[in-house]
């Protein structure tokens, strides 16, 4: 397992292109993150602009890895403005390029986001992933419990539909 150091980063302008290089290589090699591969440079430069606005205005929060000067992996926490929701955040957008899987960044970046969460006395945490994709795996490893499975929720860029399984940890008594 290789230790990368991890970083809350507060804006996305000094990385934004190496932030798109990293969301077209994950949705390229098949990750379920929302988009159809193959992704296009606009596309991904338009989503990381939104999320910097959703930063700018407190709604994510943004963790990411560097191996050199390129960021390799990220995670977002959302953050909920309402008041009903304010104790619980959701695990957003988890990525890893293809060449750094298997070195256990993803859960490094999960044990992160999740200490910064109770930071914030934040008290669950929830997410969704494609059912049966190999996330759920990483998941189920890290205490997180699945509620249930949406059927057909998702459309794969083979144009065939996916389930996404409910996630949710209780992460302070």
């Amino acid at each position: 397992m290789t230790n990368y150091p991890i970083e809350h980063i507060s804006s996305i302008a000094a990385d934004q292109t190496s932030l798109t290089e990293l969301l077209i290589d994950c949705v390229n090699s098949g990750a379920s993150i929302g988009f159809l591969a193959p992704l296009c440079v606009a596309e991904a430069t338009q989503y990381w602009q939104d999320v910097d606005q959703a930063m700018q205005h407190g709604r994510s929060q943004l963790f990411v890895v560097r191996d050199n000067d390129q960021i390799i992996a990220a995670v977002q926490l959302g953050l909920s403005p309402k008041a009903n929701a304010k104790h619980r955040g959701e695990v957003e957008k988890l990525m890893v390029k293809q060449s750094h899987r298997k070195q256990g960044i993803a859960t490094q970046l999960m044990t992160q986001l999740e200490t910064y969460a109770k930071a914030l006395e934040l008290h669950l945490l929830i997410l969704d992933t494609r059912e049966g994709d190999v996330s759920e795996q990483l998941y189920q490893q890290l205490n997180y419990t699945r509620a249930g499975v949406i059927p057909d929720f998702a459309l794969n860029s083979d144009l065939s539909y996916a389930g996404t399984a409910l996630y949710y940890k209780l992460i302070q008594s």
